[in-house]
């Protein structure tokens, strides 16, 4: 495990879960090397400050690397040289330039790679996907999709203050990958962005329109500046219609289907796990169920469903949204 920061305790708690099922937490790797030291006495394994020497040290099949995004590229440079797999936390990189080099380099060497792009294993998103897989709805045609809050995220991550590129690549990335997730790719990006907090740098809203080719058109939201009491942090809401019906979930994980006339309705919500806390539980079992996907697909030696080259499109989707909000036109997404 490389980072043991804010979120990557998640990651921690979530690799001592899946211990039963195979999965070895084997080291802690962090700059900070108190922070390290604490995660390694916490979980039993050995600890330290410096990714290379921990590959070189300690038999490691895979790495989770959950630092921030500017620092990707070279520690997934690191694990790619010695042919061992990675898990990349998301956002694969500040720009769209550095996530091809991080996939072209672990082609290079043959390694696996993968995104931790969560939002998608939360249960409530899979249990909307497992709506439209069984044509309930039918064939889905439009969707709205958002995750609209004013949590202070910059409480326990700082530094989002002072990035130019704010809601998008750090919020907005997970529902434009929902997007994709339920309706399939994309052709055509159109994106508004707001900053409505004069105290941070980069933007704090978007709104985002996207033509899927399939013909399928959703509008993608996310803030951080939803002033709503109460607050429906962390959820994602959407509302998905198809031709032969349609999915609400609304606050409190509540799920509605409507369909050949009948409407039926389901608590899709995460359940408290031993080491998880509300508001923050549905992330968190969202990360577990992460884990456990890449762990069973590295094993299995498989690409994950959030394999690098898939995380691509996503991140594409980005770039796009950024470069609409920029000329004010729609644009094509890189392929």
């Amino acid at each position: 495990m490389v980072g043991c920061g804010f979120f990557a305790q998640n990651h921690l708690m979530a690799w001592k879960d899946l211990r039963p099922e195979g999965a070895i937490l084997s080291a802690v790797c962090d700059l900070d090397e108190s922070k390290a030291r604490a995660a390694g006495e916490k979980f039993g394994v050995p600890h330290f400050t410096d990714m290379a020497q921990m590959l070189d040290s300690v038999q490691i099949d895979l790495v989770d690397i959950a630092t921030r995004m500017e620092t990707h590229r070279a520690l997934a440079a690191i694990a790619s040289e010695r042919g061992i797999g990675a898990v990349v936390q998301k956002p694969f990189a500040p720009e769209w330039a550095e996530c091809v080099a991080i996939v072209e380099k672990a082609k290079a060497h043959k390694a696996w790679l993968a995104v931790h792009e969560n939002f998608r294993f939360a249960i409530s998103m899979q249990k909307v996907k497992a709506v439209i897989d069984a044509g309930t709805i039918g064939k889905p045609n439009w969707a709205r999709i958002n995750f609209r809050t004013c949590f202070n995220i910059y409480r326990g991550q700082p530094y989002l203050a002072e990035v130019g590129r704010l809601v998008i690549l750090d919020l907005g990335i997970h529902v434009l990958d929902l997007a994709r997730y339920f309706l399939g790719d994309v052709e055509r990006v159109y994106c508004e962005t707001q900053k409505r907090n004069p105290a941070i740098n980069g933007e704090d809203t978007a709104t985002i329109m996207l033509k899927h080719t399939s013909g399928a058109v959703s509008v993608v939201e996310s803030t951080y500046e939803a002033k709503r009491i109460p607050d429906p942090f962390p959820e994602t809401l959407l509302e998905i219609e198809g031709s032969e019906g349609s999915i609400v979930v609304t606050r409190g994980e509540r799920m509605t289907v409507t369909t050949q006339g009948l409407v039926f309705e389901e608590n899709i919500g995460s359940p408290l796990l031993a080491w998880t806390t509300r508001p923050w539980h549905t992330l968190q079992e969202a990360v577990l169920n992460t884990n456990r996907h890449m762990f069973q697909r590295f094993r299995d030696g498989l690409p994950a469903d959030t394999s690098a080259e898939d995380n691509l499109k996503t991140f594409a989707l980005v770039e796009a949204a950024y470069e609409s909000a920029r000329t004010h036109g729609a644009v094509k997404p890189a392929r």
